[in-house]
């Protein structure tokens, strides 16, 4: 049995859909950053299949890699403003993060 695209574009839809269920479902600050990981990893699923199915070219591997680059980023952004909401409420809970609008 060959592996095709559409394997790989199914892996690529499971992962988005256990990604947006755990953004749309956690309360905890962590697992909401590792929902929208998820999110962006079946974006980069998508990227490389279709670069290697379509025309064999690399274009898909370089969008890629500047979506690995923004997911560090954005970790480490969303990290920083984590351990400030826990210095203050002692908690990683979103639903904390309600008192900062006041």
């Amino acid at each position: 049995m060959e592996i095709g695209l559409t394997h790989y574009l199914t892996i690529g839809a499971i992962l988005f859909c256990l990604g947006l269920f755990t953004v749309l479902t956690r309360r905890n600050a962590i697992s909401i950053l590792m929902g929208v990981e998820l999110i962006l990893n079946s974006a980069n699923v998508n990227y490389v299949a279709f670069s290697h199915f379509s025309s064999g070219s690399v274009d898909g591997q370089i969008y890629a890699i500047f979506v690995i680059m923004l997911a560090a980023a954005e970790a480490a952004v969303g990290l920083a403003i984590v351990l400030a909401i826990f210095q203050i409420f002692h908690t990683i809970d979103v639903e904390a993060a309600e008192a900062l609008k006041e």
